[in-house]
């Protein structure tokens, strides 16, 4: 994500220890009274590369869960929020994950940002059964019972903003540069296969990963602007995360490279990530999100006005996850209540055809494979930090969790109400892994 430093010292910084100590004295004062609470699990990362990202949605949760208390709590009970910093250390996620389960007993667990965190938390899930709602977008190739993946799978986010740049931009060359870890690698995988089905050739595909924390970016830069100067229109496809972002679109802006001449499509930079920062470098940019602060509708006012009010700054802006967690949150709420009951298996059970407002005007449904329907929208950077919507679909799309351009994949079905299997093979009519 694009890291927001001066925001992350001062904004973010002061609103989110203002909000975590809080939640620690809430959670100390209700201890004695555990019997009479929920307990929900906050597994996001607030020191390290990905704090930039995370803190904003635990805050995003505390609000959530603060706002549920004001309605009455959840069967009679008030929710307890517990909050945890697994420090953007991939294997302690999944310590801190059997923490929540086993010794502070919560009943669900909203968690994570980067895949390499979510395959961290997956096993203690499964073998503790845990409900986990996990908010970005990711690679896809994946469909589990005990996760919920309310950010969008591939088909949601990649392939229609390649879409985008072939169609309206008219970009026949592609950087897919990305950070190196499982997400980036999947994704464009997945895009390389995608872009070679449209007749893209070998040499029109430059792939580039570089490690968390990136920070040199002069060579690669001109790597990519000498690919660009081949007489074809050239664009990013950028799965960049964390605080590298900041000098990778400082060095393409020292190099002359602008949104006009190479145009970078972002999957991980929003508005949370563009706060606080010298934006001129970015303007005319793209993202591809399913949500952006800028649209316009009732629902995206009140949420964006409780925000400002809950965190007591009038410039704290919304992004993609944050509405995901909200969806996700409403879900595991009216699951819970059609359920009667926090039993993770009821709950599981009783959560895909539930449905809650997202904030882009439409309903979001959590599917048989456990992905939500989503609308995908590509926004421009403007240099306030907010996106002008050029493109979106005309409807909702469902998320795939297995994508039809891999070998091995594109037979594969994830369906946990008639099948009770996360790859069941179509072909062969028989599932692929375990269904519990």
């Amino acid at each position: 994500m694009l890291a927001s430093l001066g925001k992350v010292a001062k904004g973010v910084g002061a609103a989110a220890g203002a909000l975590a100590a809080a939640a620690v004295i809430a959670g100390s004062m209700s201890v004695a009274h555990a019997a009479d609470t929920i307990k929900v699990g906050i597994l996001h990362s607030l020191s390290g590369t990905m704090a930039i990202s995370e803190t904003t949605l635990k805050d995003a949760m505390l609000m959530l869960i603060d706002e549920q208390n004001k309605k009455g709590g959840l069967l009679g009970k008030k929710l307890e929020a517990v909050v945890v910093d697994p420090a953007s250390n991939w294997p302690l996620f999944a310590e801190k994950m059997r923490e929540l389960v086993n010794k502070d007993k919560v009943e669900a667990v909203f968690c994570c940002w980067t895949s390499v965190s979510r395959k961290s938390i997956l096993p203690v899930a499964k073998e503790l059964n845990t409900v986990v709602f996990y908010p970005v977008q990711y690679e896809g190739e994946e469909s589990e019972r005990n996760i919920f993946y309310t950010g969008a799978a591939p088909n949601q986010q990649a392939i229609p903003a390649v879409d985008y740049l072939a169609k309206e931009e008219g970009v026949q060359r592609w950087v897919l540069a990305g950070t190196d870890y499982v997400y980036p690698r999947t994704t464009n995988k997945i895009l390389e296969a995608y872009l070679k089905s449209k007749g893209v050739k070998d040499e029109d595909i430059m792939i580039n990963y570089t490690p968390f924390g990136h920070a040199d970016w002069q060579t690669i830069v001109a790597d990519i602007k000498k690919f660009g100067s081949a007489g074809k229109k050239t664009a990013v496809v950028s799965t960049i995360n964390g605080d590298a972002n900041v000098p990778f679109y400082k060095e393409l802006a020292n190099q002359g490279i602008k949104a006009t001449d190479i145009p970078v499509v972002a999957f991980s930079v929003g508005e949370e990530e563009l706060a606080g920062i010298d934006t001129k470098p970015l303007v005319g940019h793209l993202a591809a999100w399913n949500y952006f602060m800028s649209e316009d509708n009732p629902e995206n006012k009140a949420f964006i006005e409780k925000w400002q009010a809950f965190t007591k700054d009038k410039k704290r802006v919304t992004n993609d996850p944050m509405e995901a967690h909200y969806i996700g949150f409403n879900m595991w709420v009216k699951a819970v209540e059609k359920a009667g009951t926090t039993d993770p298996d009821k709950v599981i059970a009783a959560l895909p055809g539930i449905k809650q407002a997202n904030l882009t005007g439409g309903i979001a449904e959590m599917l048989p494979n456990h992905h939500l329907t989503k609308p995908v929208l590509i926004g421009e950077i403007r240099d306030d930090g907010q996106f002008d919507v050029v493109w979106r679909t005309p409807g909702l799309v469902p998320g795939d969790a297995w994508s039809d351009f891999l070998e091995g994949s594109r037979t594969l079905e994830a369906d946990w109400v008639k099948y009770n299997c996360g790859n069941y093979d179509t072909v062969k009519q028989v599932c692929l892994g375990a269904t519990k």
